[in-house]
């Protein structure tokens, strides 16, 4: 390897490294001080760039193909506050142990706290929402500070898989010339020769890091065994999941006879599996208008569910209830719980499942099963009328098989939890319920719709649809076609959900904030094809065509937010009178 500067030579080790490490992806936003590194990617043979010219946008684009790959996509940027846009990101990647390498361009140290334009202290910038921090050393010729480059690079890029996944800062500073302009005597014409291992590297990466997957020892995994064996009204409860192996946990079900409260978000509500094992969607609405007998063991795996409903369900479960987490960390807000199980999911699931020998109570899961059926028939009656969940219950039932959907919060996210049921499809849902902004949700959306063939749903609301309109210009500069459905209701309609509702003023101005802004000018701006409905029945017939078209089309429809919260809670009414 040669290079022009010392600038380049590090630009370049830095892209090889990850390269030899498995990356084929990142994501860069324009910039000067990044030069070194932007350079090395563009010009690397083996590299993807997908351009940015919004850092924000970047940073949750890189978030959504990690979300979909479980593995980082590589963050660039240059320094000053285009590194501070890649926080809201940085925080979401965080919460929902999603990889992320971000690699911030930064000024040489001696222009730290000198007020020289565009530098800021980016110095642990991120706090403690990365994994691990690393200032790279600035570049020099040197074979010893170059292996050191190398290895930190590796160290770096597994961590961000590593127990839990998440966010890596490497922060890199570089002083001019940043281009590959020829510096005569900067880097010796036989710095490669002299120092081969630290200048071209190893075959593979650097330093290759063996990660540990927590493991139950085989006598504590027979005492949780015996546990599962002695129940007689278990439940599994899968929460929201971008790795956990919905086979694995419906394969649990199936050997244990419990039912799985699967939220659509675990990646257990959809897809085949066992035969035997009894996926539960509906408990939402009906779980709090049941008379349901406690349960004598719960299962949890995956994060805190998005129900409200089955999270108080099992706030008030006076009973032995198990946390799976790799990570060890608490994910349960009700303080309720009573194990703490250090465990992969997944791989703690299929063992469960290979060992248990037990003798599952049908009545109790054929409780379960009437219940969902019976709620399910329900809903059809009630979502031929148009509200916000009747668009939702037709989003899933209708998606391609296979496709990614990725769903917004506030109430989207809600609605797919109480409407979209439980098909032997295979979707991969997708949602940032790790902080649960709306900020990013339409980059998020394609970064994992560009990770993979499939066809790519987006359920935005309008609110997060404009606050990432920027997000758009992907579909362009990167090549993403998507399905968007967009659920216009003029504002915050989740706010209706609550007691705020009732003082007016403030809440229409100050919380619901209704914007009366028409969508349609994007299309021309960004280039898709943009469709707007008002009735269920027009939302079918282009949600259908989109499904099976190339390109993007968005599709709007107008509903009225304070209208299908009302409906929500008739809706709840007559599950209650029906199955109470």
């Amino acid at each position: 390897m040669t290079a022009p500067n010392r600038a380049t030579l590090w630009g370049r080790v830095v892209a090889d490294e990850l390269v030899e490490s498995g990356v084929e992806d990142v994501c860069i936003a324009p910039g000067s001080r990044s030069t070194p590194l932007t350079v090395a990617f563009a010009t690397h043979e083996s590299i993807t760039v997908h351009s940015h010219l919004d850092e924000r946008s970047a940073a949750f684009y890189a978030l959504g193909r990690a979300k979909r790959t479980g593995e980082p996509t590589p963050l660039v940027c240059t320094s000053g506050t285009a590194a501070a846009n890649f926080h809201p990101a940085v925080i979401e990647a965080s919460q929902s142990r999603v990889p992320m390498l971000v690699l911030t361009a930064d000024r040489p140290t001696e222009l730290r706290e000198s007020g020289a334009n565009q530098t800021i202290d980016q110095t642990k910038l991120y706090g403690d929402s990365v994994r691990w921090y690393r200032e790279l050393p600035e570049p020099a010729p040197e074979a010893r500070r170059l292996r050191s480059l190398r290895t930190t690079v590796c160290r770096a890029l597994a961590e961000t898989t590593g127990i839990p996944a998440g966010p890596v800062h490497l922060n890199a500073p570089f002083a001019k010339p940043l281009e590959p302009i020829e510096v005569e005597d900067d880097v010796p014409a036989d710095l490669a020769e002299r120092h081969p291992l630290a200048v071209e590297g190893r075959d593979g990466p650097f330093v290759s890091v063996t990660p540990c997957r927590p493991t139950l020892s085989e006598s504590d995994r027979r005492t949780l065994s015996a546990a599962i064996e002695n129940a007689h009204r278990g439940l599994i409860v899968a929460g929201p999941s971008d790795r956990l192996d919905g086979e694995a946990i419906r394969a649990l079900a199936g050997a244990t006879g419990f039912p799985v409260l699967a939220d659509p978000l675990s990646g257990t509500r959809f897809g085949s599996g066992d035969d035997e094992a009894t996926v539960i969607g509906g408990y939402d609405s009906w779980l709090a208008s049941v008379d349901w007998p406690v349960p004598d063991l719960v299962l949890r795996f995956g994060a805190s569910p998005t129900s409200k409903t089955l999270r108080e369900y099992l706030r008030d479960a006076d009973v032995r209830q198990f946390v799976v987490d790799p990570a060890g960390e608490w994910r349960e807000a009700t303080f309720t719980a009573t194990d703490l199980v250090v465990a992969d999911g997944t791989e703690l699931a299929e063992a469960l499942a290979a060992d248990l020998d037990p003798s599952p109570n049908q009545g109790w899961r054929e409780r379960f099963a009437e219940a969902e059926a019976r709620y399910w028939n329900l809903i059809d009656e009630e979502t031929e009328r148009l509200f916000e969940g009747a668009v939702l219950e037709r989003v899933f039932s209708g998606a391609p098989d296979p496709a990614t959907v990725f769903v917004s919060n506030s109430m989207p996210v809600r609605d797919a939890d109480r409407f979209a049921r439980p098909r032997g499809a295979d979707l991969t849902v997708l949602g940032n319920r790790g902080a649960s902004g709306i900020d990013g949700i339409t980059s998020t959306a394609l970064g994992a719709g560009s990770a993979t063939d499939d066809p790519l749903v987006l359920v935005t609301g309008d609110l997060a649809y404009y606050h990432d309109m920027n997000g758009l210009l992907a579909l362009s500069r990167c090549g993403v076609d998507a399905t968007v459905v967009l659920l216009n209701n003029d504002g915050g309609g989740i706010f209706h959900m609550l007691p705020i509702e009732g003082f007016d003023p403030p809440f229409t101005g100050q919380f619901k904030t209704p914007h009366g802004l028409d969508f349609a000018p994007t299309a021309d701006l960004y280039g898709f094809e943009f469709v707007r409905t008002d009735s269920l029945s027009g939302f079918e017939d282009a949600y259908s065509a989109s499904c099976s078209s190339p390109g993007t089309q968005v599709i709007e429809i107008r509903v009225d937010g304070e209208a299908s919260h009302r409906t929500r809670e008739e809706i709840h009414e007559r599950v209650c009178e029906r199955l109470g």
